[in-house]
């Protein structure tokens, strides 16, 4: 009995716990969130079957051998069991054993860098994060947006991510993985959403005073034609995205309203990434130019030195 209303209670805490995950990891709308919400639900009953048992004994046996029970046993020589030692080692050395085959093969097939296979070309999307907002950079499309993702449903995407200047990571909960943006770096993610809908996306990775405004919204068409009716439309848009006034769109700003550029410069991500590197690139043109003119002085140098004639010689003359 006391079993039974222990299951009732966890029974009824988890459903009332799960009924808050709406739009969160436990409400997945695409392929990589699914896999990974069962990862999560396996490897957590995986674990409850130790943690469980343990906490109802731990409670049936200080009722049981509480102080005022005096008819129960008292063995005070007792000291080994080996049926208590096999299950107290086996039940854990079993579950650790099939965590770790789950862990090895999740690891292989949710690599986040791994595309996703049987659903078709992917979508490319460059990502930038800024203080603090997000740009999103389609370079096939030849357009650019600031705190809103677009992209079909039923389509997966690659997305490529950087950062200007503060590490972030790019979430989007109901998709599925995290992953680190940062500078000078470009990291990757493949998700696809098998439905349409709106999906919240942030960064969840503090990064200053503005990190709570760096949300976006993701969200997924029906179909392809409508993506491209979307771009199409935003093509419309006059601004432009050009290495010029990005550095404008760099500076920092919270709560930065959507933005729409109708065209990018090409290589433009390219140039976010690299930017460090092009500076330690100069900075060893500059350290290799400072050598060989050293190496130059020195050489002139020695030069001079050895047409100069010794003071024992002109003494011989």
């Amino acid at each position: 009995m006391l079993i039974r209303n222990l299951f009732n209670i966890a029974l009824a805490s988890m459903a009332l716990i799960l009924s808050g995950c709406n739009g969160g990891v436990l409400d997945p709308k695409g392929q990589i969130g699914i896999d990974e919400k069962n990862l999560i639900i396996i490897a957590t009953v995986l674990m409850l079957l130790v943690v469980i048992p343990v906490i109802v004994m731990t409670l049936y046996f200080a009722w049981k051998y509480r102080d005022t029970q005096n008819h129960e046993i008292y063995a005070p020589k007792w000291a080994h069991s080996n049926k208590i030692e096999a299950v107290v080692w086996a039940v854990p050395i079993v579950i650790v054993v099939i965590l770790g085959v789950i862990t090895w093969q999740s690891t292989q097939e949710l690599d986040p860098y791994k595309p996703i296979e049987g659903k078709g070309e992917h979508l490319t999307v460059e990502v930038v994060s800024l203080n603090w907002k997000w740009l999103f950079i389609y370079p096939k499309q030849g357009i650019a947006t600031v705190n809103e993702l677009v992209f079909p449903a039923n389509v997966p995407v690659e997305y490529k991510i950087t950062s200007e200047s503060t590490m972030n990571s790019f979430f989007i909960p109901q998709l599925g993985s995290q992953i680190y943006s940062m500078a000078g770096m470009e990291t990757k993610l493949h998700l696809i959403a098998n439905e349409p809908g709106t999906f919240k996306g942030f960064s969840a990775n503090y990064s200053g005073a503005g990190f709570t405004g760096m949300k976006f919204n993701a969200i997924a068409t029906p179909t392809k034609a409508d993506f491209n009716q979307w771009v199409e439309q935003v093509k419309t848009n006059a601004n432009s995205l050009t290495h010029a006034n990005y550095v404008e769109l760099a500076k920092a700003s919270e709560n930065n309203p959507v933005a729409y550029y109708g065209k990018v410069d090409d290589g433009l991500f390219h140039t976010i990434v690299m930017k460090y590197m092009q500076a330690h690139g100069d900075m060893n043109k500059k350290h290799h130019s400072m050598g060989k003119h050293q190496q130059m002085s020195n050489e002139h140098q020695a030069m001079g030195n050895h047409s100069m004639p010794s003071s024992h010689s002109q003494g011989e003359e």
